[in-house]
Order: C-alpha cells, then structure tokens, then sequence
C-alpha cells in the first residue's frame, strides 16, 4: 500500500487544468502586439521624416518605443523590479529548456531557446513599455488590462489544480504565489498612475516634469567632491559598520535591482524544483530500502550480503538527511552572495569614478567596446544562471562534506565507536601539527640565525641578508629531502583548496576563480568586467554633470542672443537694467524647472566658485 504522503502527493495527478500556461503564453503576443502599436503610435519621432519619403503619410508617429533603459535609469526602479520579477515564471520554464514547440534536430536547439526567449520577452513587454511610456493615461488602461489578463489567468490555473504529483498539497500555489504578487504589484501600480494622470488631465495637479539629464544624486555627488572641507562623519550604527552602510549619493540602476528580484525569485523556484525532484527520489530509495529489507527478512539476517545491506541503508538514511538538512546554508549562502553582488557593484564603480583601476587584472584596463556592450545584455541573464547553478553546486559540497561530518565524527559515536574516532581525530590532529609546526620552525630558524641584524631600530623586520652562510647551506642540504615529501603534500593541499575555493565562489559573477594571467577565460567575469565600464562611461556624475553645463550653457546662450535681437527690434523707450532682467529670466526659469531651486544656494561666498553657482540656469553678465 501507498503511504499517506505518497497518497497526497497524489491528489491531482490526472487533474488537467483548462487554461494551459504554455498555450496562454502564444496567445498572449495578440494583445501585446496591439499595445506594442499603440504606444508606438502616440510615440513621436525625434527627427522628422523627409517629404520624398514612402512613409511620410504617418508624419511623426510610429516611433520606437523602449521598454527599459538598461543603462541610465534610476526612477521607478522598483516597479521595473517586480516587472521582471513577474516573468520568473517562464525565465525558469527557459532555464529548463521545456520550450519545445517544434521537432527539431538536436544541433539547432539553440535556435528554439532563442525563439523561446524572444516569445517570452514580447508576452511581457507591455508592463515594462506601459511603465515607461510617457502617456501615462493610456498606458495605465493598457497596462492594468493586460496584467489584470495574466492575474485572472493565473489564478485560474491555480484554482482548478492546486495540488501537484511531487510535493503535494498547494504545489502549484508554491510555484505561482511570487508571480501572482508581482502582478497583484503591478495592477497597484498602474491604478496609481492612472489616478494620477487623470488627475493631471482635470487639471488638479501640475503636469510632472521632464526626466532631468542630471539625476539628484549624481548632482550631489560632484557637490561632495567639490567641497573645500570633508563633512563630518556621524557615528556609525552597528548596522552600518558590519552589514552595509546607506549611501545618498549613490543609487543602484534599475538594471540591478531587477536583476536582484528576478535573481531572488528564480533561486526560489529553483530551490522548490529541487526539493520536488528529491521528493521523488526519496519515495524510489523507499521503496529500494523496502526490497532490502524483504532481503534481509527471507533469509533471515544470516545472509553473506546482509553486512553491505546494512552498510547501503545507512548511506541511503544518510545522504536523504544531509541533503535535507543543507538546503538552509546553501540557500542562505547564495542569497548573500545577491546582496555582496550589490555592494561590490557600488565599490567598483566608485573605485572607476575615482580613476582607480588597480583592482582590476592588467588586461582588463582597456577592454574592448564591442564586447563592454554586448555584456549589458548578458550580465543580467548569466547573473542569474550563476546563481542558479552555483546553488545546486555549494548544496552538492556542502551534502559531501556533512557527509564527511557524519561518517568521520557522528556514526563512530552511534555505533559505539567514540574512542576510536577520538583517537583517529587525535593522531591526525597531531600528524598535522607537527608538519605546520616543523614548517613555522624553518621560518624561525631563518630569521633568528640567517640574516642579519636590523639596520635601523625602528625597521620592522631584518633586511634580505644572508648570515652564517656555511650553516645556512647545511640547513638547505639536510632539509632538502624532507622537503620533497613536504611538497607532496602541499601539492595536495593546493588542488584540494583550489577545488573547494572554486566551488564555494562559482555563483560570485564578480570575482573569478581563474589563475592570475587566465582571467580572460571566465566568461561571467568578462562580462561584469564590461558592464562595469559601460555604467562608468554612461553614468558618471561628473562627466553628467559636464554634459549638463553645456546644455544648460547652450541654452542660456540662444536666450540670451533672442534677448539681444528682441531689444535691438524694440523703439527707443525707458530702458531696463540687465540685472533686472537677467534676475525675471531666472525667476521664470526656475518656476518652469523647480529642482534646479534644490542646485542653488542663497549665498555664495566672495572670490568662491560653487558648484550650485555652476549649474545656475542662469547668471549674471
């Protein structure tokens, strides 16, 4: 007979659900292939098309709609985060390559998971295009309509089969309930600003400025170096001096908290897959163990294999224990390595901002244009691969060595063989206490009696100096041979360390794992190495700010030539001073653009060249 949770788990193995994910996911690009083309009808060209132009007759409409900047965006971050965040579902369903639309030869799979990204990437892309779009009251109706689509579709799906053949009860609602939230998200979202654009439309609140060149926090990050004086540091929480210090002059693009969410959910699902594929292998090895056990029971525990029997139950109890028991570490490892991810991300881009390379390997100083823009696109995508795959590898060592906890301290004790154990654990402990200890004597020896004495008093250590040069080469002779077998082990202890070190950081994108001179090879790392230029080129506040001088620059200059031919047209009449009339300019400026009023000081010091002064609209002649 079945037992109870092998009976659950086989609640709803026949259910068949009469809304098909896979099948609702073709049909989804109808509607969002409409919403593609409405919003790139309200969306104007930038440049006008000429008149001797076949497509004239559309005039400025049919532009090119973005659905995120992956590179300067630092608004709305979180609502793209949960947008990506909603497509965890399908990024998992490509990672395990189920998309198989079409029967076709093995060597052109890749083309089908290309066209399964693709699919995938248009069945989303109106919730990015709608929370990008500048018509904020049509792409909210838009916006809502197709997540509330997706919201009711899902939650039929779930309501008809909520149970699963692996895990059991509510095993679909584990595997959907972080996309529901990301959609239930995402309808908030665009109730929000349709609430608010209406509003804009009746003309109860100001219409919302332009997105400003310079961000907020790149202005006062360029402030802060332009201070005479450092401020003051406050005193720092234990929060802030052990796990992460807030920053207000830096701010994650929206490319990785995206990243992060997605990243964060994935690894869910993912961790949810394995522990439904562990259900099933347990449930084989149970009824493996129940075959033994009918074994050992016929011929009646006197049989030659009932020793290794024995010895196989034991391994198979535990090895499902350890594996059980290293999910927590392994998980709680990898989602650490998300948040180190983060603020390595900020140290790195701070160090470029300040001109420092020296943390980056020789090669990778200048590295190539081409390759810096393509890693934009795949940084986010092989972020989470890494971390997905680096999971499953730290929980396989991490299962390898409680394994060894349990067969090398734990067993011994169960089978009453604590003293031995004690006395193994001991004499290894020694053996390599002497080894390290006899390795710390030779340091010892040299620094006492092979060099000479210091030159000054206040030198930390002797120079590089021979002394006692006959005993000195007596010691290199007798110790020579020892030596060797020293290095046997050494050797040992290098590829064992090398391997644990490598396996321990493969889900680390940030930090490779080749030898020095080999980093070329690691591909995650090229493509941190290159998405990490690409922000430093594009985003960095002082050449930003730069930019911004010049435009605001430019701007004043055109104004003030319009002034000059205004008055020049104007009759002779009462004159008014510049100043005044630099100070109306400036006035109207600033009402037009009220955060340029955050830029400003009242008072700007005698002789003193400010950097609020700078990034005035307007000053005076």
């Amino acid at each position: 007979m079945l037992s109870t949770s092998a009976r659950t788990r086989q609640l709803n193995v026949t259910c068949t659900s009469s809304m098909d994910m896979e099948l609702f996911l073709h049909y989804s690009l109808i509607p969002s292939i409409f919403i593609i083309l409405v919003l790139s009808f309200l969306q104007r060209q930038e440049h006008q098309r000429q008149r001797d132009d076949t497509s004239y007759l559309l005039g400025s409409r049919f532009g090119i709609i973005i659905p995120l900047d992956f590179v300067g965006t630092f608004s709305n971050r979180w609502s793209y985060g949960i947008a990506f965040g909603a497509t965890a579902n399908k990024v998992m369903f490509l990672f395990s390559e189920g998309y198989q639309p079409l029967q076709i030869p093995q060597w052109a799979q890749a083309f089908v998971l290309l066209i399964g990204g693709i699919e995938v990437g248009l069945s989303h892309f109106p919730f990015f295009a709608c929370l990008s779009s500048e018509f904020q009251l049509v792409s909210s109706i838009l916006g809502f309509s197709y997540s509330l689509v997706w919201f009711a579709v899902t939650i039929l799906h779930i309501t008809e089969c909520p149970h699963g053949q692996f895990v059991g009860r509510y095993e679909t609602v584990m595997f959907y309930w972080p996309s529901l939230l990301c959609l239930a998200f995402l309808l908030g979202r665009f109730l929000h600003m349709f609430v608010k654009s209406l509003k804009v439309c009746l003309g109860r609140e100001p219409r919302t400025e332009e997105k400003p060149f310079l961000e907020v926090h790149q202005g006062q990050h360029v402030k802060q170096l332009l201070r005479r004086h450092p401020p003051q540091e406050k005193k720092k929480s234990w929060f802030q001096t052990r796990i992460y210090e807030w920053d207000p002059c830096f701010r994650f693009p929206s490319r990785m908290i995206g990243t992060t969410v997605l990243a964060f959910i994935c690894l869910y699902l993912f961790i949810v897959i394995e522990f439904c594929m562990f259900m099933y292998v347990r449930d084989e090895l149970d009824v493996f163990e129940g075959k033994l056990e009918n074994y050992i029971a016929s011929v009646n525990q006197s049989g030659a294999l009932t020793p290794v029997i024995l010895q196989v139950k034991e391994l198979m109890s535990v090895s499902k224990g350890v594996w059980v028991v290293t999910i927590l570490p392994a998980s709680l490892t990898c989602v650490s390595y998300l948040f180190h991810i983060l603020a390595c991300y900020r140290k790195h881009m701070k160090r470029l901002w300040a001109g420092d390379k020296q943390f980056l390997p020789v090669k990778f100083h200048n590295p190539s244009s081409s390759e810096s823009v393509v890693a934009i696109a795949r940084y986010s995508g092989w972020q989470i691969a890494y971390i997905l795959w680096g999971y499953l590898i730290i929980h396989v060592l991490q299962s390898l060595c409680g394994m060894m906890i349990m067969y090398s301290l734990v067993l011994p004790v169960i089978h009453n063989q604590g003293l031995g154990m004690l006395q193994g654990l001991g004499i290894g402990t020694l053996t390599i206490s002497i080894v390290l200890g006899l390795m710390i004597i030779q340091v010892w020896i040299a620094t006492t009696f092979f060099l000479q004495p210091k030159i000054g008093t206040a030198d930390k250590q002797k120079p590089l100096a021979l002394n006692n040069r006959k005993a000195f080469h007596n010691f290199n002779y007798f110790l020579f041979f020892y030596n060797v077998l020293l290095g046997l082990g050494a050797c040992l202890s290098r590829l064992l360390i090398s391997c644990i070190l490598g396996t321990w950081l493969i889900a680390r994108i940030d930090r490779t794992i080749m030898q020095n001179g080999y980093e070329g090879a690691d591909m995650g790392f090229n493509a941190w190495i290159g998405m990490l230029y690409v922000d430093h080129y594009h985003t960095n506040p002082v050449l930003v700010s730069f930019c911004h001088i010049l435009i605001i620059g430019h701007r004043e200059k055109r104004l003030q030539q319009a002034i000059r031919y205004w008055c020049q047209n104007q009759p002779t009449g009462p004159r008014i001073s510049a100043r005044s009339r630099t100070r109306w300019f400036l006035l109207q400026t600033l009402i037009n653009n009220p955060r340029l009023a955050m830029l400003r000081k009242s008072r700007v010091g005698h002789g003193s060249w400010e950097f609020t002064q700078i990034l005035s609209p307007c000053s005076e002649s």
